[in-house]
């Protein structure tokens, strides 16, 4: 237990795991943090449609283009492009991305759904 007001992550030191959209690497994932988790996300060319009935996300674009396909419309995605998924709302990233995703509240494994899946 943190005992202090702030927790640090290191994210280089966090294992990857797979995920819907490539590989990820989650920060704050712990029982004393109800507040937000952050990932540092590398997208795969075959990253699959997913929703969260629970948590929204932001996907903030680092490095890499390509496009993100949510609730039936297409946004292009480029260094510095930021968006808003809502919970319930479907979405694909497509392309050679690396994104921070900031999941509020903390993700939670239960609450991926892939579509089809």
């Amino acid at each position: 237990m943190n005992n202090r007001p702030y927790i640090v992550a290191r994210m280089e030191s966090i294992s990857p795991l797979a995920c819907p959209c490539g590989t990820t690497r989650r920060a704050f994932c712990i029982p004393e943090n109800t507040t937000a988790s952050l990932h540092l996300v590398e997208i795969s060319t075959d990253s699959k449609s997913h929703h969260h009935e629970r948590h929204a996300e932001i996907y903030y674009v680092l490095d890499g283009e390509g496009r993100l396909e949510v609730d039936g419309d297409t946004v292009e995605l480029r260094p510095g492009t930021a968006v808003l998924i809502n919970a319930g709302i479907s979405h694909r990233p497509v392309g050679n991305l690396r994104i921070l995703n900031i999941v509020v509240p903390p993700f939670d494994p239960a609450d991926e759904h892939v579509e089809g899946g």
